[in-house]
């Protein structure tokens, strides 16, 4: 792994980078984080995904909030003190748009790397970061080649900037997951969505896996193993055919 600065519209975005072993030329991934930050629990993700033969990208779209202490996942949610600094703090300067401006430097980096093959990237965001990855596959469709989005909230809802509404720009093929016990991404939701997908002809699939908001990263109260190998297995199937060849 190594650490590096991405300069942005903004600033400079600190992020880390995974290569797989060996010499060649990878397909690139970018890795949209989850609502609660930087920390073992997805380095550990960006990592994995790189052992299947990607060059990861994994920036912290919290840059713009200053450094910060890893977040407490059991707390954080829950106690309405430390809530309030999540949204304010960190969710009000991590909006679709600063991100989206962010994505093309992103997307610029991986396109820089010697190591990094010609071509469509593969993006996956979880919690906040699969909306952010829905966004992106609409914002930048020419560079864009599959999209994961997992345990994603408000992925199609009335907000201007629903990612559901970015469905006729989409090229990548589309990959959703979605959890039973989710109210950001409820039944209705999940429909709006798929019909969205479905009328602009998108190559996706829309799935709910029994387990809660949450589920992929080890270090939560709602961490599910099996749920969180589903999703390991779906996101390499999506790369494998997308972008490995």
């Amino acid at each position: 792994m190594d650490r590096v600065e991405i300069e942005t519209r903004d600033g400079r975005c600190p992020s880390y980078v995974f290569r797989p072993s060996g010499v060649g030329r990878w397909p690139g991934a970018l890795v949209f984080m989850d609502g609660l930050g930087i920390r073992p629990a997805v380095i550990e993700l960006g990592a994995r995904l790189a052992t299947h033969g990607y060059f990861v990208l994994l920036p912290d779209l919290f840059y713009r909030s200053g450094p910060y202490e890893p977040m407490d996942p059991y707390t954080v949610f829950s106690v309405p003190e430390k809530r309030k600094v999540l949204m304010e703090k960190f969710f009000g300067p991590a909006s679709s748009a600063n991100v989206m401006s962010d994505t093309r430097a992103f997307l610029d980096f991986l396109a820089a790397q010697p190591d990094v093959r010609p071509g469509g990237v593969g993006v996956t965001g979880y919690c906040m970061g699969g909306r952010m990855a829905l966004i992106a596959a609409g914002t930048y469709p020419d560079r864009i080649a599959a999209c994961a989005s997992f345990h994603g909230g408000r992925l199609a809802s009335d907000d201007p900037d629903s990612p559901h509404r970015l469905a006729g720009h989409i090229r990548a093929k589309v990959y959703v997951a979605g959890a039973i016990e989710d109210s950001s991404f409820p039944d209705d939701m999940k429909a709006r969505l798929e019909e969205a997908l479905a009328s602009a002809q998108v190559d996706h699939r829309v799935e709910t896996y029994p387990a809660k908001h949450g589920w992929v990263f080890r270090d939560t109260p709602v961490y599910d193993a099996a749920a969180a190998e589903r999703h390991w297995q779906a996101l390499v199937a999506l790369f494998e055919e997308t972008l490995a060849g």
